[in-house]
């Protein structure tokens, strides 16, 4: 389940941070682009067409916090730019990557195959498994 703009801006209050209008423009840029794993450059693109005065330097620092506190995901595709998407909201909700090396085009694969994997590894190692992270590499359809 994703988060509200309330309550993302009730998770900021609560750490006793400002909601600043750069902020709520930031965080909105994600509400529009849900389905998008955005770097900062895209961020800027999205957010200077309306508010040109938002600089690079703040869409970056303002993912950094907003990853710090858990309420975007930062993520390393291999491509040398970080991306960023909610965070999920369900403890034992798993979603992977399959990733486009000629476009860069990232798409999210739900189906979590790994769930008994991860459990025999849990049992076998006595390792307790909080999460993971499966990234695929290859073709689109469209570069194929």
């Amino acid at each position: 389940m994703q988060q509200t703009f309330d309550e993302i801006c009730s998770k900021l209050a609560e750490k006793e941070y400002k909601v600043t209008p750069q902020r709520k423009i930031i965080l909105k840029a994600f509400l529009d682009n849900v389905d998008s794993h955005l770097s900062a450059e895209d961020v800027y693109g999205i957010v200077k067409i309306q508010h040109p005065e938002i600089g690079l330097a703040t869409v970056y620092r303002t993912l950094e916090l907003l990853a710090d506190l858990s309420i975007l995901q930062k993520m390393n595709f291999g491509d040398g730019r970080s991306r960023f998407e909610f965070s999920e909201t369900e403890a034992h909700h798993h979603h992977h990557h399959l990733i486009c090396v000629s476009c860069g085009k990232v798409t999210e694969f739900e189906d979590d195959l790994l769930e008994s994997l991860e459990t025999a590894i849990a049992k076998k190692s006595g390792f307790k498994i909080i999460d993971h992270q499966l990234k695929f590499y290859g073709f689109c359809g469209k570069c194929q």
